[in-house]
């Protein structure tokens, strides 16, 4: 059997109670305990932790309090926000998580919530790749919201990288603010464009139907 990294058993036992059910797997060359949020999750630490995800036409904007080193992540498909129900789990996947200013609202007022101070939020975004020509930029709808979301909330992009052709995969470090991104070209393009359509026809029947939504699966 293999051994758990003490590491491992440590940040799970120190996670925000929220988020003590997270799925997450150790990556031995980084050294770090890994959490990975698909579209309409987010997730929030105070631990040593990487949060990674891939994003076609959707957005993460990652922030973090630097005096406090807590922080997180979100993954949104659409800009458009379809307020349904009152649920306030963190992670249960409704069509509401799925959309910008909810993912936005939950992940600021989480961090918030844990002794977060808005001045000292260090924000970055990512995504919002035109992945699927021929029809309405739907990512450039995510850039367009959420740069119009932080002017309104008067809070100030340190760094970003959005738009383009090709799909992100990316990695955040909450405690240090680090985050890597690797673009993706050729059959993971396709892959990802299926995925999307196919989370967005879900969104668009749970909308009209009221109902919960099951997510698309793990990109591998």
């Amino acid at each position: 059997m293999r051994a758990v990294p003490a590491g491992q058993k440590r940040i799970k036992h120190l996670r925000l109670p929220e988020f003590t059910d997270a799925k997450s797997y150790w990556d031995p060359i980084q050294n770090v305990e890994v959490v990975r949020i698909l579209a309409g999750e987010y997730y929030v630490t105070h631990c040593e932790e990487m949060i990674t995800t891939v994003l076609g036409s959707c957005i993460s904007v990652c922030i973090r309090d630097k005096a406090i080193n807590i922080g997180g992540m979100n993954h949104f498909m659409l800009p458009e926000e379809n307020r349904s129900n009152g649920d306030d789990s963190p992670r249960r996947l409704t069509a509401d998580a799925a959309y910008g200013s909810y993912a936005m609202e939950r992940l600021i007022n989480c961090i918030l919530k844990y002794g977060g101070r808005r001045e000292n939020l260090e924000i970055k975004i990512f995504g919002g790749g035109r992945i699927i020509g021929g029809m309405t930029d739907i990512g450039q709808q995510n850039i367009a919201f959420v740069r119009s979301y932080l002017r309104t909330e008067r809070l100030a992009v340190l760094a970003e990288d959005v738009g383009g052709d090709l799909p992100r995969r990316m990695a955040y470090l909450p405690v240090s603010g680090k985050v890597l991104v690797k673009k993706l070209r050729n059959i993971r393009s396709e892959t990802i464009i299926k995925q999307e359509n196919v989370y967005r026809e879900d969104l668009r029947r749970s909308s009209s139907q009221g109902g919960d939504v099951e997510l698309f699966g793990d990109f591998g």
